[in-house]
């Protein structure tokens, strides 16, 4: 589910939106992408900036390391965590594996 990149230090993951939802929250799996619900419409980017903010919260990881970087018009996306040097890279990437893996209830 979450692929790291070496090089860029980064880790990129698949999302699928559902936009204009009752409620802002993940819902789970959707194949291989997180399935997160918005209440935000897909009008004007509003969708894109909620999604971005949620997931930083929910990730803790800071808004300015999340991109979307592919997928800006669709539900289909996929987005980037981008860190700032390999230590922290390290580390974030375990932490996020182990993240992912328990509040999605998948082997890690």
């Amino acid at each position: 589910m979450i692929t790291r990149q070496e090089q860029a230090l980064a880790l990129q993951f698949k999302i699928v939106v559902q936009p204009r939802a009752s409620k802002t929250e993940i819902a789970g799996l959707h194949g291989d992408a997180l399935k997160l619900r918005l209440t935000a419409p897909p009008v004007d980017g509003a969708a894109n900036k909620m999604c971005l903010k949620f997931l930083a919260k929910w990730l803790d990881v800071p808004k300015s390391a999340l991109t979307i970087v592919s997928g800006e018009t669709s539900r289909n996306k996929t987005l980037r965590i981008q860190f700032a040097d390999r230590q922290i890279f390290e580390a974030e990437s375990r932490r996020l594996k182990i993240f992912f893996s328990d509040a999605l209830n998948i082997p890690a």
